[in-house]
């Protein structure tokens, strides 16, 4: 008897991440949604609810993701470590930007990250509340 099911997902690990993090900088929106499960969520940095701004689905989520870069088209984050365990993971590094005022906003931040068949379900996202300097 075949079976026609799907081999087993590969489990992210902190390589994952790291590839996840460097289509970031690289302002790459189709190898990031790559990354990310069908049915997925992404809780941005601030907005008006407990989560900050909460963007639910695909679509949602490539909007919310290229949001960050018309925010800041220099976007970088950088000094980046990662780490996974189990179907959870974390991503802490340096957010860079230069808003289109000039004022720039280095912090540092976190990503916590809920896994589900190999692909990301949920990006949590938090960063230091530091005032932007002129650039």
């Amino acid at each position: 008897m075949t079976s026609t099911a799907s081999p087993p997902a590969t489990p992210p690990d902190a390589r994952f991440l790291a590839e996840f993090a460097a289509a970031w900088n690289r302002h790459d929106i189709e190898a990031l949604m790559d990354f990310m499960a069908e049915d997925c969520e992404f809780h941005a940095v601030a907005g008006p609810d407990l989560m900050g701004r909460s963007f639910i689905g695909r679509e949602a989520v490539r909007e919310g993701f290229q949001m960050a870069w018309q925010a800041f088209p220099d976007a970088a984050w950088v000094d980046g470590e990662h780490f996974v365990h189990g179907d959870r993971g974390v991503s802490e590094s340096t957010f860079q930007g230069t808003k289109a005022d000039g004022l720039r906003v280095q912090a540092r931040m976190v990503d916590v990250f809920t896994f589900r068949d190999g692909k990301i379900a949920v990006k949590n996202a938090y960063r230091k509340d530091r005032p932007p300097v002129a650039a």
